[in-house]
């Protein structure tokens, strides 16, 4: 009963809590400034993201969706993913995975310009492409500099995920320098990890900064996870597009070794005067390559390549540029113990491919 009195007892004057009127305004503040930038980012890169439709037998991949079913009707896109403009005569950016084995791409814009997209050049090794349409009367996004990126920024993430276009997310850059390996097995650096969401569909679209300039490409997930999603550096793709518009691919060396890294002995470390117990073991060369002219055998550990250390198989991958296609240069092993260095001629890998 003397609860009820109480609650019937208006002589007792709640006590309500209340924030500052300064404070309160602070925050609006804040947050207004926080919803600014993100608005600006999108009003500026918007227009120029346009939504993917792919044709083709291309098998699924990150950041596509597949229609069910055993076939796709001609009529029906088989993929899709998102991509953007970053020239004004309608060169636009977007994944390698998404465009994989297409027969034809059709680009949708936020104004409802649609297009055909031709495939200008793929870059399997960092999931990157260029394809080109016919200029739109849209202004192409900026590609800034992902080499001034901090851990905590703000990021904007554009695209189409699982078909819902033009979609916006925010967050910030979780960390830089990751490294993830592309559906070819290559190491891509310096990979950008951002908590920005991130769906199937997504993949090709720019991640941009409070500025709305490019920073990185969309292009992963960890499936199961939340928060962990990747964009390739557009550190990356300043290197990529020249060659992707010159020669429709990247040229890169190949020595026809097959290997697998491994972990030396301290002693063996010591004796040899190595920088890092890290070396590749090879268990293969191919037939008339480079390294069996140059007189490598399986069983052969490389510390060395072009007067680098070798730690892990990535190492010699990052090396084999298109600058070393031709030209001699020095390749380092331990073989039964003694340290030997070789010369070697790295070949264009795509010609190794062609045989």
């Amino acid at each position: 009963m003397s609860t009820l009195r109480l609650l019937a007892d208006h002589s007792a004057e709640p006590v309500i809590a209340t924030q500052p009127r300064d404070e309160r305004e602070s925050d609006a503040e804040l947050l207004d400034a926080y919803s600014r930038a993100v608005m600006g980012a999108v009003d500026r890169v918007g227009p120029a993201v346009a939504h993917l439709e792919v044709w083709g037998p291309a098998p699924e991949g990150r950041g596509r969706r597949r229609r069910p079913g055993p076939e796709a009707s001609p009529r029906e896109a088989t993929g899709s993913g998102s991509g953007f403009l970053f020239t004004p005569d309608g060169f636009m950016l977007t994944n390698s995975h998404v465009v994989e084995r297409a027969t034809r791409v059709r680009a949708t814009f936020p104004d409802g310009a649609s297009c055909g997209a031709e495939i200008v050049g793929r870059d399997p090794h960092t999931d990157l492409a260029v394809l080109r349409v016919d200029a739109p009367p849209v202004l192409p996004a900026t590609l800034g500099d992902s080499t001034k990126l901090r851990p905590g920024q703000l990021v904007v993430a554009i695209g189409n995920p699982l078909g819902f276009a033009s979609t916006v997310t925010s967050g910030i850059v979780s960390a830089l320098g990751r490294t993830m390996r592309s559906q070819n097995g290559r190491v891509i650096d310096a990979v950008i990890q951002t908590d920005a969401a991130l769906n199937p569909g997504n993949s090709g679209g720019p991640l941009v900064d409070s500025r709305g300039d490019v920073v990185g490409i969309n292009t992963a997930i960890i499936s199961g996870a939340q928060g962990i999603c990747f964009a390739v550096p557009v550190s990356t793709a300043h290197l990529v597009i020249p060659q992707l518009i010159a020669d429709g691919r990247v040229r890169r060396g190949w020595i026809g070794v097959s290997g697998q890294s491994i972990q030396l002995s301290r002693r063996r470390v010591q004796i040899n005067h190595l920088s890092a117990p890290g070396a590749v073991l090879v268990t293969e060369i191919a037939a008339d390559s480079p390294a069996e002219v140059a007189g490598l055998r399986p069983r052969d550990i490389i510390v060395g390549f072009a007067d680098a250390p070798i730690t892990r198989i990535d190492d010699l991958q990052r090396l084999l540029t298109r600058e070393r296609i031709d030209r001699a240069t020095t390749i380092t092993v331990i073989r039964d113990g003694a340290q030997l260095t070789r010369w070697i001629m790295p070949a264009d890998d795509d010609r190794a491919r062609r045989g």
